[in-house]
């Protein structure tokens, strides 16, 4: 059992706090009975499971690490002041998990399914980023193109947000030229939105399987951006407010695609 928080094995599971490190190792950690029972049932690439058997409380959880050990799964276990210094939850739970990073590329995408995909430019905050990915694995969207300076979808907030969606959504990264080139050349059907759109949502009926674009959260989509989209909407608003929080604006275009579908 390791019992040093300055063991060198857990400065670096540690140090995937930060998006350098997770960036050039291409590995992040989850903890919690929740996502690292999702991350298994979901065959996402797990490294490494990390165990505080001390804290180790739930019956679905000691099950889990006795089938992973039996199936020969690298496993450390570590003191709960270990783990605690791994922890970013209130309440550990014991039990966490290295995983590898999975990216495509965004040449080899084709739309195979309905609704299709959310491509989102420049989004900021990882607690957006994960409440979309939560929302697309709802609806049936395959994965998210992530454009220009976006958040990290294994940032920690990110992972919480996704509450295990991360497993199932195929993730790519692009720049906007390549997406551009790359929508033209498949002739994807592209939709986007805008507050000054005079085309409400709900009114028009989808092709789909299609690509959804979502701007940032300071600045919407770009000049540029909606002249690239097939269609531009709006979500009408009838308080002060003058927008919506991106992640739930996603969410109410994505749920009029779902709903044209069922």
């Amino acid at each position: 059992m390791i019992t040093s928080a300055a063991n060198l094995q857990i400065k670096q599971i540690r140090a995937l706090r930060q998006r350098k490190e997770r960036t050039t190792s291409g590995r992040y950690f989850i903890e919690g009975v929740r996502l690292v029972g999702e991350a298994v049932q979901l065959a996402a690439p797990i490294e490494l499971l990390v165990v505080a058997p001390e804290l180790l409380q739930s019956a679905f959880a000691q099950e889990l690490v006795a089938q992973q050990r039996a199936r020969g799964m690298a496993l450390i276990e570590v003191s709960a002041a270990v783990f605690a210094s791994l922890s970013q939850k209130d309440g550990p739970q014991g039990i966490g998990a290295v995983l590898r990073q999975r990216w495509e590329n965004l040449a080899a995408v084709r739309l195979s399914r309905t609704p299709g995909w959310v491509a989102l430019d420049a989004v900021a905050d990882p607690g957006n980023l994960g409440t979309i990915l939560r929302t697309a694995d709802a609806v049936g969207v395959e994965g998210l193109i992530l454009l220009g300076d976006s958040t990290d979808p294994y940032d920690p907030a990110a992972l919480r947000g996704s509450m295990g969606a991360i497993f199932a959504q195929r993730l790519v990264r692009s720049d906007f030229a390549s997406f551009a080139a790359w929508k033209e050349e498949h002739r994807i059907v592209l939709v986007g939105t805008s507050d000054a759109a005079p085309t409400d949502y709900r009114s028009l009926v989808y092709p789909q399987p299609l690509v959804l674009l979502m701007g940032s959260e300071r600045q919407g989509l770009s000049g540029e951006q909606q002249a690239l989209c097939d269609y531009v909407v709006s979500i009408p608003m009838r308080g002060r407010s003058d927008s919506l929080n991106l992640a739930v604006a996603t969410g109410v275009i994505l749920y009029e695609f779902y709903n044209q579908l069922h």
